[in-house]
Parts: structure tokens; C-alpha cells; sequence
């Protein structure tokens, strides 16, 4: 089943994209909402990248626990949050106060690459309206 989000504007939007960036991140890595949704130019930002992750289909293989808040902390609630905490522990990230440090664990997906190179951007919004269908 293809999960879709009805934008405001009338489009039907996929979440693949979305899964399909979270699924890049690195074991003891972490990315926040926010740059999720800055990297792929989600309309609605960290909050609509919230609802992707929320629907996030399970037996994937999408790391849904990569995701963090903006300045590392868990925001989902429990019994979750508790399970998202000992994922993350058990790839090596340790977790104080319900927060991750992020100047050690934060990866970038659009950071530079080995020896300088521009790594490769994430899809642009447009890719991910590509295959929209107007209502």
C-alpha cells in the first residue's frame, strides 16, 4: 500500500522519498526532522517530516529511530520513545536526558564527501511531485 499525504494544494505526495533518505543514514548516525524536511524541501518542514516518519510502514527497513528532534532530543512518546532510545544505544549512541549528542552523531546528507568532493544532493521536491496525480 502506497502511503500518501493530501497536500493543500491538491497533490497527493509519496512518502518514498522520505523513506528513501532515512534509509541512507548511517548505523550510529542520527538526522532531525528538520533537515530531513530541508533536504528533501518538504512543504510544512519538521512537521510534515514528523507525519512521514509517524507513517513510517513497519518490516521496511526504514531506521525510523534515526530521526530525532532538532537539537537531539526523543519526541516521540512512549512506549516508542523507550524503544527508540535503546535502538539508538544498541548502534553505539548514547543518549542523556532523552537527547543525542549531535556534535558527535549528526550525519548530513548533504555534507561533503571523501577528500573534498561535493557529496550527492538529495532529490529535489520536485522528484517527489513527479509522480503526483492532480485531484
Amino acid at each position: 500500500m502506497l502511503l500518501t499525504w493530501q497536500m493543500r494544494w491538491g497533490h497527493k505526495m509519496s512518502w518514498d522519498p522520505v523513506y528513501r533518505l532515512v534509509k541512507q543514514i548511517p548505523r550510529g548516525r542520527v538526522l532531525s526532522y528538520g533537515a530531513l524536511a530541508r533536504a528533501l524541501r518538504l512543504p510544512g518542514g519538521a512537521r510534515t517530516a514528523g507525519r512521514a516518519m509517524a507513517a513510517t510502514p513497519s518490516g521496511k527497513g526504514i531506521p525510523w529511530h534515526r530521526v530525532v528532534g532538532e537539537r537531539g532530543k526523543i519526541l516521540i512518546r512512549e512506549p516508542y520513545a523507550s524503544l527508540q532510545k535503546k535502538l539508538l544505544e544498541s548502534e553505539g549512541i548514547k543518549i542523556v536526558e532523552s537527547r543525542v549528542d549531535l556534535k558527535t552523531h549528526l550525519w548530513t546528507p548533504l555534507g561533503k564527501g571523501p577528500k573534498g568532493k561535493k557529496a550527492p544532493r538529495a532529490p529535489a521536491r520536485a522528484v517527489i511531485l513527479r509522480n503526483s496525480k492532480r485531484l
